[in-house]
């Protein structure tokens, strides 16, 4: 049913008192296609590494995050998000300019410059040629604090132009498509959008719909449906983290229309906003998390 790793539905599990219940995370893992013996050896693997303690065995278990605790992959950047809604609702429109960002970093220098161009790749630039990167966003500012981090201020150059061409390609839109993989994009933001619309037993479970006979077929049924709901929870994270990270959020002027982020985010919102109202007090702060980024 997934591919989402084992470790992400421990950390994605982490209540906010900072512990994982045993018996919760081999319910949801296996709802998620986990067996149990995956299960154990990712939490020893866990323990090991010092970012988990452990109390009790197996389904018993409580496990607790050592310190601070380990961040969570699964939850992209607040800013990030509400900008990809705001260019959704046209509050973001493309004043037409290209930015640019060049540098020249010796080869000893190598991880430093590895670094800068990972940075400008997460903030949605496309590689032109050698050290040469182009968005339609206005990232400057991040982009010259990543250098400064990085010791590179000096081997940067920045400019913004209204007249770009590629390869003989100079039309917005035929430029956002050779300069982007467009299609591998949508693909994702569809496969984001069937999840967030899916319907059947599994998702009614997910939204709090059933009922049982008898108070312990009710308490075995309420149960079952707060298992389902967390690992839909876990499975709609996982895939809007897939679909957002990658995208260099490009404006809606640049790309096709109608634009399938469009359409998944709002869907992704939607089911969000129901696992939410149905979540057990006291639940992940995978919960509280998205409601900081999606509210």
């Amino acid at each position: 049913m997934s591919s989402i790793p084992t470790r992400t539905v421990v950390h994605a599990l982490v209540r906010e008192d900072g512990t994982v219940a045993g018996e919760e995370l081999y319910e949801v893992a296996g709802l998620l296609g986990m067996s149990d013996q995956q299960v154990r050896l990712c939490v020893k693997r866990l323990v090991a590494e010092g970012r988990f303690a452990m109390e009790g065995r197996g389904r018993r278990a409580v496990l607790r995050t050592v310190g601070a605790g380990p961040g969570l992959p699964l939850v992209p950047e607040v800013e990030f998000v509400r900008h990809a809604y705001r260019q959704d609702r046209g509050l973001e429109p493309w004043d037409g300019r290209w930015h640019a960002f060049a540098f020249a970093v010796p080869e000893s220098a190598r991880a430093a410059r590895d670094a800068l161009r990972d940075a400008l790749t997460r903030l949605g630039a496309a590689p032109v040629q050698g050290g040469l990167y182009v968005t339609p966003n206005a990232i400057g500012p991040y982009v010259r604090a990543h250098a400064a981090e990085l010791g590179l201020s000096q081997a940067l150059s920045c400019l913004s132009t209204r007249d770009l061409a590629v390869g003989g390609t100079a039309e917005p839109r035929a430029l956002a498509a050779r300069l982007w993989p467009l299609p591998e994009i949508a693909d994702r933001y569809e496969a984001l959008r069937a999840l967030a619309q899916e319907t059947g037993p599994g998702a009614a479970e997910a939204d709090g719909a059933g009922g049982a006979d008898g108070a312990g077929e009710a308490d075995a049924a309420d149960g079952a449906g707060a298992a389902a709901g967390l690992a839909r929870a876990v499975a709609l994270a996982a895939a809007f983290s897939e679909a957002m990270l990658p995208d260099p959020l490009l404006p809606p002027e640049l790309l096709p229309q109608p634009w399938p982020g469009t359409t998944a985010r709002a869907a992704a919102a939607d089911a969000w906003a129901r696992l939410a109202a149905a979540a057990p007090a006291g639940g992940p702060r995978l919960f509280r998390l998205y409601g900081e980024v999606l509210g």
